[in-house]
């Protein structure tokens, strides 16, 4: 197989291209990333702020269609950017090919145009709020988008830095956008895509990859941003909010975590291996690099099934998965971490814990049945843990220490009114309930970590009745 190097900028027209350098990210595939300093990213950001006044006479619905003609490329089997894209994307994201198309196809069916219309209209009510004042609240208001947003977007699951890019410009933003490492590949297919379908529209974009860490480079940057979205761990978030300006928007989607609940109604015959099948399937989706992928899962007891039983339920649905989506390629690190969860599990089990573990062996899924929470891991290489629980009130318990990286709930035959549960799940922090089989992609207008996706990049003015 020949190496692919791919070129990861995109950058209008009348921007010089300084000289680039390139890294390897697997036996297959290296990257040339452009050699920039902070004069040159400065001026960048410079004539994308001067070309604000353009898009912002666009119509928002018009740059929903353009949009989603791009986005929908990525879905069109034979399409040259879908094979492109699933050729590239395993070797760029660790991630097996199954589970690449898999990803591509979760992802992608958020970027068309009729996904994008439902969007404006849930944000906005209409999307003529984003083109002048309209009637609302018995006044007149408008939306206004970022003279520059700046979107700085980890590489842990590819397609994120594509659903930032968009949020950005449907708000008729200019857009710089930094990906993660791996995610490089899909926000520049994309932005092949847009140049062709709307070359004015792409020169109000930028998209660099540039090494993390990089202070003195992104301070300058960022003070010239209206708009700051960062995706990334803790750690980096506060590294990014630290150079930012406190008079700049800032957007955060720092680390999160999720977990999933099975109540005694799912723990029947009947329905524990299709709840197991689907619990597998939001596990394997990312191999455990999102943030919406169930880390630990709380089973009743009572139920016909024990939850020891159901982690080997579980583990059979794991196992039985890697057949159609295998797991990807683990770093050094991740491999060693994996190791040792797997090891200390054991070594507890020989000691005569009530710990219990299923693993794949060279595959990397990995089940751990923990009743006494004994074992805090790294949950990496589909690694999940089964704890029991005697109501739901004792969920509530369990999660309250972990309030502020809390997220998504899968949850399957909760007995309860799940609306007094949802909202129980909301005030320690949760912001999304949903089945197992959604899990993995929510809707495009899912209140991200408890945000808006569009509301969140404008500020809104209000024009009151005034007199002569």
């Amino acid at each position: 197989m020949t190496r692919d190097i791919f070129d990861a900028w995109a950058i209008p027209g009348s921007v010089e291209v300084p000289g680039a350098t390139s890294v390897a990210l697997g036996p297959e595939f290296s990257m040339r990333s452009l050699s920039i300093e902070s004069r040159w990213l400065n001026g960048l950001a410079d004539i994308l702020i001067e070309g604000s006044s353009r898009l912002r006479k666009r119509k928002a619905a018009d740059l929903a269609q353009i949009l989603g003609i791009a986005g929908s490329r990525f879905l069109k089997e034979g399409d040259p950017l879908r094979t492109k894209a699933l050729e590239l994307l395993p070797r760029a994201s660790g991630l097996s090919a199954p589970m690449a198309r898999a990803v591509l196809d979760g992802m992608a069916v958020d970027w068309v145009e009729d996904r994008l219309c439902q969007l404006l209209s849930n944000e906005f009510g209409t999307s003529d709020a984003l083109d002048g004042f309209v009637k609302q609240n018995g006044c007149q208001t408008m939306a206004i988008g970022a003279d520059l947003c700046v979107q700085i977007v980890s590489g842990s699951v590819p397609g994120v830095g594509v659903t930032a890019l968009i949020r950005s410009l449907l708000t008729k933003a200019p857009t710089l956008l930094k990906p993660g490492r791996g995610d490089v590949v899909l926000p520049l297919l994309f932005m092949q895509a847009l140049a062709v379908i709307d070359q004015d529209l792409a020169e109000n974009v930028a998209v660099l990859y540039w090494p993390g860490g990089s202070s003195d480079l992104e301070r300058g940057v960022l003070d010239r941003a209206s708009i700051v979205t960062t995706y990334g761990g803790d750690e980096s978030v506060e590294s990014i909010r630290a150079l930012t300006p406190v008079t700049k928007r800032f957007v955060a989607y720092h680390h999160r975590i999720s977990v999933g609940v099975v109540g005694s109604q799912a723990l029947t015959s009947g329905l524990v291996e299709q709840t197991a099948r689907d619990i597998a399937r939001a596990v394997a989706v990312f191999d455990q690099r999102g943030c919406v992928s169930p880390r630990s899962i709380y089973v009743e007891s009572g139920g016909d099934i024990t939850p020891e039983a159901f982690a080997g339920y579980l583990a059979s649905a794991l196992e039985a998965i890697e057949n159609d989506l295998p797991g990807g390629d683990l770093e050094l690190e991740e491999a060693a971490a994996l190791h040792q969860v797997r090891g200390a599990a054991e070594l507890l089990a020989a000691a005569g814990s009530p710990v219990g573990i299923y693993h794949g062996g060279r595959a990397f899924w990995t089940v751990i049945f923990d009743p006494d929470s004994e074992l805090r891991c790294n949950h990496v290489g589909r690694v999940v843990r089964v704890e029991p629980i005697g109501n739901l009130c004792d969920l509530i318990n369990r999660l309250s220490p972990d309030k502020g990286h809390l997220q998504s709930v899968g949850v399957a035959g909760v007995g309860v009114d799940l609306e007094e549960f949802a909202e129980e799940l909301g005030r320690i922090g949760v912001s999304r309930i949903a089945k197992f089989s959604e899990l993995p992609f929510p809707p495009p207008s899912w209140h991200h970590d408890g945000g808006s996706p569009l509301r969140d990049l404008v500020h809104w003015v209000d024009l009151e009745e005034v007199g002569d």
